[in-house]
C-alpha cells in the first residue's frame, strides 16, 4: 500500500524496522529538547502530515520499552489519525514514572499501525441473539 506523506521533520521517514512488523517508529520533530515531569502530559510533534486512503486509520500506540523503562506512554492510547486528517501528527505522551524525563530530537516515541476498518450502519432491534456469554463483562470470564 502507498500512503502519501509530507516530511518537515528533520528526520527520515518512518520505517518497519523488521520484515514482520505492524508498527512503525514515529519521532519527535523538537527545537530544543522538552521536560515531562511526573504525571504531565504534552503534545509533540512529529513533522509528519499522512494522506490515508479511505476506509484506513493510522493508530499512534506506545513503544513498550519507554513504557517499560521510563513511564512515559501515549495518554489516548491507541490514538486514532482518520483518512481525512491532515494536519501534522502530534502524539500526546505521558509521564507516569516518579523522574523527569526529557525528549530530544529526533527520539523515538511512540509506533505506528495503519489497519483497515469498516464504518457500520445501525440496525435498531428490539432482541439481540442470545450468547453463551450473555451480559457478562468487567472480569466476568476470570479464573476458572
Amino acid at each position: 500500500m502507498q500512503v502519501k506523506i509530507i516530511n518537515k521533520s528533520k528526520h527520515e521517514l518512518p520505517e518497519y524496522a523488521t520484515a514482520h512488523a505492524a508498527g512503525m517508529d514515529l519521532r519527535a520533530n523538537l527545537d530544543e529538547p522538552v521536560s515531562l515531569k511526573p504525571l504531565e502530559r504534552k503534545l509533540i510533534p512529529t513533522g509528519l502530515f499522512i494522506e490515508l486512503p479511505i476506509g484506513y486509520e493510522a493508530q499512534i500506540r506506545p513503544r513498550s520499552g519507554l513504557a517499560l523503562k521510563k513511564g512515559i506512554t501515549v495518554l489516548n492510547s491507541p490514538g486514532t489519525i482518520d483518512a481525512d486528517y491532515r494536519g501534522e501528527i502530534g502524539v500526546i505522551l505521558i509521564n507516569l514514572s516518579q523522574e523527569e524525563f526529557i525528549i530530544n530530537d529526533g527520539e523515538r516515541i511512540c509506533q505506528m499501525v495503519v489497519a483497515a476498518h469498516e464504518q457500520v450502519e445501525w440496525m435498531e432491534t428490539e432482541l439481540l441473539q442470545e450468547s453463551a456469554r450473555g451480559e457478562g463483562g468487567f472480569g466476568h470470564t476470570g479464573r476458572k
